[in-house]
């Protein structure tokens, strides 16, 4: 294998574990190159708030040499947390003490760009979204891209999410319908034009649950409150509700009488949400247990490894952490080969509870008994 700092690293993707392995490989001059399918830094919304977890992505962020950086933009006060039902009876109120700095968050944005700033000048190909590999031999892959580009590299990371391209290489595994769909809507400057609900929701997450549906609401910076509708539904729900989520007005109704009977307040969420946030989000996971047999020049990270749903907020904690232990690994080791299958038993392990965890938490937050059995198992993974 070559020298570590002559190893072409080819990772495909730019989200928070590709943007992760990049910063660590750079750390110990070994210099990658990021292909990322979206056009730029700002071509999408880069979704809600992320509570980094103390043994994943706070661990990682240390390793990276930014875990003051993020100190300087989490909110500690994102950790609070209500739970209620449909009436609005309020079953959980946790406030987080000043003293409590161990759980920050912090938004999915303003963390990319955190990563992002951290990489040297021209890691990142924006507007390369991978087309096909073909293999070299040896362990050497060439990749292809839709814009006619080409590369060859001793190591190709998926990194590139629940659709992966890369996962092919080393998996007949394709993601299934979790049985859940959620939206995502958004209210801006809460604090101004609609107090009452900056009131319910406080300063983290509130979860109101109800006969196998939700209405999950979370503070983000800058005044604004992202609310994820969530429904277990069949996975063609989209397409055969009848309800435009590309016309606002409409889809807004449609919303308020999936949601009749249910708290004015709670559905206040609905009610004044903005125009053009109307994103739909059907979840998907791979198998508990994905794994595969190791082969030279290929990984993965992060959701192209092991997909799972939102419910206990691992994947982007895991998929940092993955790639933490991907470079561990590259760099004990003189045998790649032997270090990619290192770095995968290990990620198994821990990414099989994860899973575990995941699925079990959504069975109790989106059911038919909700909220009655979410207590519970919200203490079981606190501890």
């Amino acid at each position: 294998m070559p020298e570590n700092s002559t190893l072409r690293i080819a990772i495909i993707g730019g989200g928070l574990g590709g943007l992760t392995l990049a910063r660590m490989l750079q750390l110990h001059g070994i210099h990658p190159v990021i292909y990322e399918r979206e056009p730029s830094a700002s071509s999408r919304p880069q979704g809600g708030t992320l509570d980094l977890h103390v043994e994943s992505g706070q661990h990682a962020l240390q390793q990276a040499g930014l875990f003051s950086q993020f100190l300087d933009v989490a909110r500690c006060e994102a950790e609070d947390f209500r739970l209620l039902d449909k009436n609005g009876a309020v079953y959980m109120d946790e406030v987080t003490s000043p003293d409590d700095t161990a759980h920050p968050e912090i938004d999915r944005g303003a963390l990319r760009d955190l990563l992002l700033n951290s990489l040297q000048p021209g890691t990142i190909r924006w507007g390369h979204r991978l087309q096909t590999i073909i293999s070299l031999g040896g362990g050497q892959h060439k990749l292809y891209f839709e814009n006619g580009h080409t590369d060859i590299a001793d190591l190709v990371v998926g990194a590139d999410g629940a659709w992966s391209r890369v996962r092919p290489l080393v998996s007949d595994a394709i993601p299934t319908y979790a049985g859940v769909t959620m939206l995502e809507i958004c209210i801006k400057d809460v604090d101004h034009k609609h107090p009452s609900i900056s009131r319910l929701i406080g300063r983290g997450s509130m979860f109101a649950l109800s006969e196998n549906k939700g209405l999950l609401a979370q503070r983000n910076g800058e005044g604004n409150i992202l609310i994820y509708p969530t429904f277990r539904v069949p996975e063609d729900w989209l397409h055969v509700c009848g309800i435009p989520f590309d016309q606002p007005n409409l889809a807004r109704s449609g919303l308020l009488k999936l949601f009749a009977g249910w708290n004015h307040e709670l559905t206040d969420l609905i009610r004044h949400c903005d125009d053009n946030t109307f994103l739909t989000r059907p979840l998907y996971t791979l198998p508990i247990d994905h794994s595969w047999s190791t082969r030279s020049g290929v990984t993965l990270l992060g959701d192209a490894a092991h997909l799972m749903t939102p419910f206990a907020g691992k994947g982007a904690n895991l998929a940092m952490l993955d790639a933490v232990e991907l470079v561990h690994a590259i760099r004990q080791s003189n045998d790649l080969i032997r270090a990619i299958s290192s770095y995968e038993q290990a990620m198994y392990e821990r990414a099989a509870a994860a899973a575990k965890e995941t699925a079990d938490s959504l069975a109790v937050c989106i059911a038919p008994d909700a909220p009655h059995r979410v207590i519970e198992t919200i203490t079981r993974l606190r501890q």
